[in-house]
C-alpha cells in the first residue's frame, strides 16, 4: 500500500500520538509499505489560517493511489471540507475527540465539536486507540460503529525500574516520575496540589514532557511556587533518550492525573518496566491498572488522590508488591509489530485489498 500520514508539526517521536504515529510508519515501512509523512505547520487542533492553508495544500497534492490516514490533532484543519474527505476516502487515527480537551474555552470546545461531528462521520474508517474512544464517538459524535476498529498502541520491550534506592541501604524516599505534556489535559496541576499536602512524607516529582501550552506550564511553575514545592517538583521538558531512559530506571512511582486519556501509553511503559502507578479513571488509562498494581482515583479530586499517594508513598513494602504485579501486568500488554499489523489489516479493508497483500 501507499499511505499519507497527515500529522502536526513538529513530529516528535517521544509525544504520546506522535509516538504511535512513529511506530506505525516505521512498522509498515518494514512490512513494505510506501508510507509518506505529511506534518503539517500551524496552529492544531484551533487551528489558525496557516494551519487550514497547509492541510488544503497537502491534501490537494497527495499523489494518486496513496491512501490518506488523518491524525485526529489535525483533522479540525479540514474544517468546511468534509465533502473532499469523504471522495479520497480517508482513514482517522482518533487517540480522543480533540472537544473533550479541558484545556480549551466553553466555546472552543464547542466550535471542536461541531467541526468533528460533521468530520468523522465522514471518514470511511476511524481507527481508535481505546474501546472507550470508539464508545463516545458512536455515541456522541455520529460514528457508525461498523465504521470503527480500535487498536490500541503497542508496548516496548524494557527494563525493569530499579528504583532511587540501588544501593539497597534504605529508604531515599519516594522517586516519582509523571510523563506527559504541560497542557491542562494531562492535570498536572491536579497532581502537584496532591502531593503538596504530603509535607511530612519524603516525595520528589519530576515531570518530562514538552510546553505545548505555553501559558499553562507558566501557570504550573507559579503553582509549585505558590505552593513552595520548589525543592521538590522539577520540569524536565522533553527529554533525550537516554535522559528518560535513566528517569524511568531511577523511579519509585508513576503518576498521572489527566482529565481524560485515549489509552494511556506512558501508563503501559510504567506497568512494563514494573512500576506502581497512581492515575485517574478519565479515559482508559484506568483500565491498565490491576487492582493490585497501583491506585485509581477520579479526575481531578484532589483529596482522594492525595490520601491514595500517602499511602503508596509511605508503605513502601507495598510498593514493592505494586511493582511486581505491575510487571505482571506489563507482560501481557501487545507489543509494536503485532498493533502494526491490526492497524495495516484497518488500512486494507480501505483500500480494497486483501490481507494477505
Amino acid at each position: 500500500m501507499e499511505i499519507s500520514l497527515f500529522a502536526a508539526a513538529p513530529f516528535s517521536a517521544r509525544a504520546g500520538g506522535h509516538a504511535y504515529a512513529r511506530h506505525l510508519t516505521d512498522g509498515l515501512r518494514a512490512a513494505g509499505h510506501t508510507v509518506r509523512l505529511v506534518a503539517l505547520p500551524g496552529a492544531h487542533p484551533l487551528p489558525d489560517a496557516p494551519a487550514r492553508a497547509a492541510a488544503l495544500a497537502a491534501w490537494a497534492a497527495l499523489p494518486a493511489g496513496n491512501l490518506p490516514v488523518i491524525d485526529g490533532l489535525i483533522l479540525p484543519a479540514f474544517a468546511g471540507h468534509g465533502d473532499a474527505l469523504a471522495a479520497r476516502p480517508a482513514v482517522g487515527l482518533i487517540h480522543h475527540p480533540t472537544a473533550l480537551d479541558p484545556g480549551h474555552s466553553d466555546s472552543d470546545r464547542a466550535g471542536l465539536r461541531n467541526t468533528e461531528l460533521r468530520l468523522l462521520p465522514r471518514l470511511a474508517r476511524v481507527v481508535v486507540t481505546s474501546g472507550a474512544t470508539a464508545a463516545r464517538l458512536a455515541a456522541e459524535f455520529g460514528v457508525d460503529p461498523a465504521r470503527i476498529a480500535v487498536v490500541v498502541p503497542g508496548t516496548d520491550d524494557a527494563v525493569r525500574s530499579t528504583g532511587s534506592d540501588r544501593s539497597g541501604a534504605g529508604d531515599p524516599g519516594c522517586a516519582i516520575l509523571s510523563v506527559g505534556a504541560l497542557t491542562p489535559r494531562k492535570g498536572h496541576d491536579v497532581l502537584i496540589r496532591a502531593l503538596a499536602r504530603l509535607f511530612d512524607l519524603d516525595w520528589r516529582l519530576t515531570v518530562v514532557g514538552p510546553a505545548r501550552d505555553a501559558a499553562h506550564a507558566g501557570a504550573l511553575r507559579a503553582l509549585v511556587a505558590a505552593l513552595r514545592v520548589e525543592d521538590r517538583v522539577r520540569f524536565a521538558g522533553e527529554t533525550d533518550d537516554p535522559t528518560l531512559e535513566t528517569l524511568w530506571r531511577e523511579a519509585d512511582l508513576f503518576a498521572l492525573a489527566s482529565w481524560w486519556e485515549g489509552y494511556g501509553t506512558a501508563v503501559a511503559e510504567a506497568l512494563k518496566r514494573g512500576l506502581p502507578v497512581a492515575v485517574t479513571s478519565g479515559g482508559s488509562a484506568a483500565a491498565l491498572v490491576p487492582p493490585e498494581a497501583g491506585v485509581v482515583c477520579q479526575p481531578g479530586d484532589i483529596d482522594q488522590l492525595s490520601k491514595a499517594l500517602r499511602r503508596v508513598i509511605f508503605d513502601v513494602p507495598l510498593r514493592r508488591e505494586m511493582a511486581d504485579a505491575a510487571c505482571q501486568a506489563g507482560r501481557t500488554l501487545p507489543a509494536w509489530p503485532a498493533q502494526v499489523a491490526a492497524f495495516a489489516d484497518e488500512l486494507r479493508k480501505v483500500a480494497g485489498r486483501p490481507e494477505s497483500a
